[in-house]
């Protein structure tokens, strides 16, 4: 088996408008995709979710604030899965709910 990154991204929206029953099942539908992925033994690692705010760095020392200066999407958490190939990874993304929000789900080959 070997290690792939799915990495979240979704769109960058304003989480203050929605209601605590909102939020609530939302976190219940990533607690019920992470765990299916556990309960098969392939969940090797999760990432904590990462806050809204930060910097970029670009060449010659040019920093912006926050992540979201030129991308409409946000990079929302990861987890690290085990599979036997890009292709079992890519079945595992499959039901993640940032798909549900517009958002995508990147899968990469973690090199050891």
């Amino acid at each position: 088996m070997k290690d792939f990154l799915l990495l979240f991204r979704q769109p960058s929206y304003d989480y203050s408008n929605t209601s605590p029953k909102e939020m609530q099942a939302l976190t219940e539908k990533w607690q019920n995709w992470v765990g299916g992925i556990a309960a098969q033994g392939k969940l090797a690692g999760s990432g904590p979710r990462l806050a809204m705010e930060g910097k970029v760095l670009k060449a010659g020392g040019v920093v912006t604030d926050g992540p979201f200066v030129e991308i409409r999407e946000r990079l929302g958490s990861f987890i690290i899965v085990k599979a036997e190939s890009l292709e079992e990874a890519t079945t595992l993304a499959h039901g993640c709910p940032a798909i549900d929000s517009n958002g995508s789900v990147e899968i990469r080959p973690v090199m050891n």
